[in-house]
């Protein structure tokens, strides 16, 4: 059985406003706005790199530890600005579990805006913990902070983090420039370095004598160039030439690049990953070079839980989303970028909503200065906050509506499959 057997139903399967919490978690985001704006901001105008994020981290693990009922635990998992923060009923439920990212990218901040999923993940989490408070729902709420979006979840997942906290799902959320979108789905990638090994020789007087290690780099290359012609569309292989010899006029002793590879799931990843090694050996072969292949970082694909999404999806457009339906929203938001969430998502049933902020100008997407500012801007938060609200309404639903969460993870079994 396959994921594509499982029917999206819309509207009608999802609780009526009369039923479900949405107007409760969203007043409640409301108020605590105010309070939640200064943290954004010092996220956004101190930006931090990857496993360097202290400011963020003391921002964020102070505050929840100021709030009634949460269980602080900063520094987890061996990773000093990584923390969990636990809300229980005190009634056995399922466990929701939220992810907060805060890194920033080299020489541009919050380019990639992790100060915006920040706030979303922590005005959610807060907003369903109050909520099972207010209506005494059983269950148990966690804030994962996962710092270093390249690789800080693949970290906690290895060190147990997720199953020592038995989380039923997890909730996250991403900004930029295109639609709203519930069913995000992003690429599997694989990042590694190719070295090889020649030997020096006289470039004029005797080459014959050398091993040309550029040459066999130059070689796989081309191979890689020939070989885009019968890959997939999804495929993609990346790469650049970091060491290229020391002069023209010696045979290249030593030669390397980096490269990346991605593909739409992480079973074709491995498919082409093959074929891309095949012209590495290919150019070894060639020149008789030695090749050294070092694995450098890897996610999987992420997989969007379907009834997770169909749950976001009623309760975003409520609070004024136009969010397509299933199938069109799935083929709007497929994304080659890549996450560590991914690797999430073949771990637990997960949701990763896309949200659109303002633009600067033409092409000023992520990873651009222009996006570091509107990703500092008030509207940019009120819209983060808004996904807040559609996560804690997603979030009570599933603690609150009987089969969903049976729903959910049968639909992630048949992913698995």
């Amino acid at each position: 059985m396959g994921i594509d057997e499982f029917v999206v139903v819309e509207m009608d399967d999802v609780a009526s406003a009369e039923q479900d919490h949405l107007d409760s978690v969203g007043s409640y985001i409301d108020r605590i706005a105010d309070t939640l704006w200064p943290i954004n901001k010092k996220i956004h105008d101190n930006p931090e790199l990857g496993y360097e994020e202290k400011i963020a981290h003391a921002a964020l693990t102070g505050f929840l530890k100021t709030r009634k009922g949460w269980k602080v635990t900063p520094s987890a998992y061996g990773l000093e600005t990584a923390f969990v923060a636990v809300y229980d009923s005190g009634k056995k439920g399922p466990v929701i579990s939220f992810n907060a990212e805060m890194d920033a990218l080299p020489g541009i901040g919050h380019a990639c805006g992790h100060n915006l999923i920040a706030t979303a993940s922590l005005s959610g989490a807060l907003a369903t913990a109050e909520c099972m408070k207010e209506c005494d729902i059983p269950g148990k709420v966690v804030l994962f902070g996962t710092p270093a979006e390249e690789g800080g979840k693949i970290k906690l997942l290895e060190a147990g983090a997720y199953k020592d906290y038995k989380c039923d799902i997890n909730l996250i959320s991403h900004p930029g420039i295109v639609e709203d979108g519930a069913l995000v789905r992003t690429a599997a990638y694989i990042r590694f370095k190719v070295e090889y090994f020649g030997l020096e020789a006289h470039a004029a007087a005797s080459p014959w004598l050398g091993i040309n290690a550029l040459d066999a780099l130059i070689t796989a290359y081309n191979g890689l160039s020939v070989l885009r012609q019968q890959t997939m569309p999804g495929d993609i292989i990346q790469g650049h030439i970091t060491d290229g010899g020391l002069a023209p006029n010696i045979i290249h002793a030593y030669a390397a690049g980096v490269f990346i590879v991605r593909a739409n799931t992480r079973d074709r990843l491995a498919v082409l990953k093959k074929k891309v090694d095949s012209c590495f050996e290919a150019g070894a072969a060639a020149t008789g070079a030695t090749l050294k292949v070092t694995f450098e970082q890897s996610y999987d694909d992420h997989v969007p839980n379907r009834a997770l999404g169909r749950s976001y999806r009623h309760f975003f457009n409520r609070l004024g989303g136009a969010i397509p339906t299933a199938d069109i929203d799935e083929i709007e938001h497929r994304s080659m970028a890549s996450s560590d969430q991914g690797n999430i998502s073949y771990a637990m049933p997960s949701l990763s909503p896309g949200f659109w902020i303002r633009p600067g100008n033409i092409g000023s997407g992520p990873h651009s200065p222009e996006f570091t500012e509107v990703s500092g801007t008030r509207e940019a938060f009120e819209l983060a906050l808004n996904v807040g609200k559609g996560l804690a309404a997603t979030a009570i639903d599933v603690l609150t509506r009987k089969g969903l969460l049976d729903e959910v993870k049968k639909e992630f079994e048949a992913m698995k499959r």
